[in-house]
């Protein structure tokens, strides 16, 4: 599967950017609802461990997720991640994560892409599965590459974040309990090499177009779209734009418009 070195490659993009940081570096505050680096790779981490358990040791990751559920629940994530990982920070986390994610990418990408793994919401693909995984390396990465005030250089592997946007169009509405709309707007977005990717019928009434990273940076809600130069024309697509996410669990509004920037 492409989309296992579509995800390795992403985490070391990311482990390239923190890897000079010393240790204290890594409790700076992100703009991720105060998310320092520390509790975004033990996140990341962690998700990661559960991601391999649950393709290669289908009974460990049941029992590990018996365990994240109480920590859910109670909503206290980040103290149960930082438990389960016996307090890992700054450059040994950093070493951990990265060497987790280069050992479950080649056990993703020898999979049958089509094949059940089950996870924290309903079971999914494989493919799906390491593709989620691309999706939140790249989608809170973003909040350090912005708490480090650099402006990312992206692949077109982005691609991945681009079509799981668009298809949780309508799992958006679901999500809300809301109707979903007769047809998705028209999509036409500039990838990273220049190439343009299209989805959906073409329509100048119902259309989003603009750049391939803004529009995952917004269905990824590490944007309020405010805050980007997508061309949002018509009703629904104004709507969709304004509550996109692809990413599971309830309902979540995205940042308020000038929130999430880079600093």
């Amino acid at each position: 599967m492409q989309q296992a070195q579509d995800f390795l490659d992403e985490s070391e993009a990311l482990h390239a950017l923190i890897a000079p940081l010393d240790d204290r570096a890594f409790e700076q505050e992100t703009l991720f609802k105060g998310w320092t680096l520390n509790n975004i790779l033990r996140h990341l981490h962690f998700w990661n461990i559960s991601a391999d358990l649950t393709l290669t040791d289908e009974p460990a990751f049941d029992a590990l997720l018996a365990q994240v559920m109480g920590g859910l629940k109670a909503g206290r994530l980040l103290e149960f991640e930082e438990k389960y990982l016996d307090g890992l920070s700054g450059q040994a986390l950093l070493k951990a994560w990265i060497e987790k994610a280069r050992a479950m990418a080649p056990a993703y990408a020898a999979a049958d892409p089509k094949s059940r793994i089950k996870w924290a919401g309903p079971s999914m693909s494989a493919r799906s599965g390491i593709t989620a995984r691309l999706m939140e390396t790249w989608a809170h990465g973003q909040a350090v590459y912005d708490a480090l005030g650099v402006e990312r250089q992206d692949g077109d592997r982005i691609g991945n974040i681009v079509r799981l946007g668009v298809n949780t169009f309508g799992w958006t509405y679901k999500n809300r309990k809301m109707d979903v709309p007769e047809a998705m707007p028209y999509v036409r977005l500039t990838a990273p090499s220049g190439a343009v990717w299209e989805y959906g019928e073409p329509s100048d009434a119902e259309r989003i177009e603009g750049s391939a990273t803004e529009f995952c940076q917004t269905v990824t809600q590490c944007r309020n779209v405010q805050d980007t130069s997508l061309s949002v024309t018509g009703e629904v697509a104004s709507e969709w734009m304004g509550m996109a996410q692809c990413f599971a669990g309830p309902a979540n509004d995205p940042p308020a418009a000038g929130l999430r920037r880079r600093v």
